[in-house]
């Protein structure tokens, strides 16, 4: 049986990863925002800004904490086509449930089919992206544990889109984004509980990339895309601000007139 560590840096990936799972939940909560107050292709653009900033920043939290995932005995390699599929999955199913909250006209079940759609693509995820370890041994998973971290994938997923459809305030946003931070961090490092892994020495070399020669690369552009993406947003006026501008300019035309 090899020892898993699942923190080979200390603290450096768990508060890194968790930031970016704050930052991608802050980001996507407030393109939903935005989206629920829009309309037409406006609408439609938000959700899937929403969408993939959510996706990135669970992508980027999983992936940035298994930067710190080793186990002794064997060398860790990871597959390059599931990886980038597990990314995929984490677009796909999170723009499912955001639009079927973004459209739907019962909230409540929009919220709840929502909510289970994309926890059940978020664990999805997780599991997809542990498939993509290469490593000489064999992964064995507890089901009960798997359970568990499913659950509350579901339950974070279900809670993120309720403070969605709810939360406006920038400082009730960034509270539902450092719960739901902490919600996706407690998913992935429940589902790593699962994990046990029996070694099986060996001098062949393993198929796929290191982490630092893929996951690092990939990780930090996507990062970097939800922080430029956040900026934009921060900076990019509202509804209500584009309609009080607005109403502001009708008030001022009158009086120029005159003059």
């Amino acid at each position: 049986m090899g020892h898993l560590d699942h923190a080979a840096f200390g603290w450096l990936t768990p508060v890194l990863s968790y930031v970016m799972a704050c930052t991608g939940a802050a980001l996507g909560l407030r393109c939903t925002v935005r989206a629920l107050a829009a309309t037409g292709r406006s609408r439609r653009n938000w959700l899937i800004t929403a969408a993939s900033a959510i996706g990135t920043g669970i992508w980027t939290m999983h992936f940035v904490a298994m930067l710190g995932f080793a186990v002794s005995g064997t060398d860790i390699r990871y597959d390059v086509p599931l990886t980038v599929l597990s990314l995929l999955v984490a677009m796909v199913v999170v723009c499912a449930g955001v639009f079927a909250v973004g459209y739907g006209r019962d909230r409540t079940r929009a919220l709840l089919t929502g909510g289970l759609t994309t926890g059940v693509g978020v664990a999805s995820m997780h599991y997809l992206g542990m498939a993509a370890v290469r490593l000489h041994g064999d992964v064995h998973y507890d089901p009960m544990t798997v359970a568990v971290s499913v659950a509350i994938a579901v339950v974070a997923a279900t809670a993120a889109l309720w403070a969605a459809l709810n939360i406006e305030s920038p400082v009730a946003v960034t509270v539902a984004s450092l719960v739901m931070g902490a919600a996706v961090s407690s998913m992935h490092y429940t589902g790593m509980l699962a994990v046990s892994v029996h070694v099986d020495p060996s001098g062949a070399p393993l198929s796929g990339a290191t982490a630092m020669q893929f996951i690092f690369p990939l990780a930090v552009g996507l990062g970097s895309y939800l922080f430029l993406t956040s900026a934009f947003v921060a900076l990019s006026p509202t509804t209500r601000e584009r309609e009080a501008s607005a109403s502001a300019q009708r008030a001022v035309e009158p009086v120029g007139h005159r003059a």
